[in-house]
């Protein structure tokens, strides 16, 4: 169900500007028409502004992973409200950054539990704090390590940690008879990933991590990523996982290469793309390059 609305979308967009407008998240994600649509089994996906939400219809209540924005979480809520009058079981945060969770305010009263892994929790309370707005937020009340399991109706949830990847906090949601898997930014599928070192990332740890997930999950088994390039990939398969692999794997040996010639890291930064990963493209690669490199030479 797509709404396109050029008027009311470009004062959305004025407002996200005002509050988020020191938010590298926020940009470039404005003025989208929101697109609510189910994939199977009752699991769906919606789309707007910020990270992708997925969503569960259980004759129990609805599961909602991930909140994007405040302006734009309400609507998410108001698509489920039409499927029938449940009550909200879980809302689940596959990690901190604010455009997976700053619509958690929206579900305030609404959701009977707040879920994340435990480490996603302290980069949350930390940034909130950091940019004065704690009471702006919807904190998890319900964390985890190593992972997490839940009924919802007939579907079972299952939460996976892998260790520091794109932040020290992301955590993969399983929804099992629908066999399909939230995995938040861990995979930017063809697009420039953002590799938040501040908060924990690993480059050679996601690599691993992705590894895992690959092998853990079988043919059958449908992803939802937080972010692609062209937004209807936005879900996809096992080879998917195994291409943002390749990339960061690229991008390691690249960076790597560079260094070992003698390239200064202003100079490594002028690169416009990554060579055996010509996939990924658009803007964002000096977060990739700048990442690698700092990873590289342990700064």
């Amino acid at each position: 169900m797509e709404r396109r609305n050029f008027i009311k979308n470009s004062a959305l967009a004025m407002a996200l500007l005002s509050v988020y407008k020191t938010d590298v998240f926020a940009q470039k994600e404005l003025l989208r028409a929101y697109n609510f649509k189910a994939l199977r089994n009752n699991v769906g996906v919606f789309t707007e502004q910020g990270g992708t939400i997925g969503w569960l219809n259980s004759s129990s209540g609805y599961v909602v992973v991930d909140s994007q924005f405040p302006a734009s979480a309400p609507h998410v809520i108001d698509e489920l409200k039409k499927l029938g009058e449940k009550p909200f079981k879980y809302l689940i945060n596959t990690h901190h950054h604010s455009d997976h969770t700053a619509g958690n305010i929206a579900f305030k009263g609404l959701a009977e539990k707040v879920v994340a892994h435990q480490n996603s929790l302290v980069n949350q309370k930390k940034g909130a704090e950091k940019a004065n707005n704690l009471d702006k937020q919807l904190l998890p009340d319900t964390t985890f390590g190593t992972g997490w399991k839940a009924p919802a109706g007939d579907e079972k949830i299952s939460a996976y940690y892998y260790g520091s990847a794109h932040t020290n906090g992301d955590a993969v949601f399983h929804f099992e008879n629908a066999n399909i898997v939230h995995v938040g930014d861990l995979v930017s599928n063809r697009k420039y990933p953002y590799i938040d070192r501040e908060n924990g990332a690993h480059i050679g740890n996601w690599i691993t991590a992705l590894e895992k997930i690959h092998n853990q999950f079988d043919n059958d088994t449908m992803f939802i990523y937080g972010h692609s390039r062209e937004p209807e990939k936005i879900t996809g398969n096992k080879a998917d996982i195994k291409a943002f692999q390749n990339y960061l794997q690229n991008l390691l040996a690249f960076v790597g290469s560079e260094i070992k010639a003698g390239k200064s890291k202003e100079d490594i930064l002028k690169a416009t793309s990554i060579p055996n990963a010509p996939e990924w493209q658009g803007e964002g690669i000096q977060r990739s390059l700048t990442a690698a490199y700092d990873e590289l030479k342990g700064a």
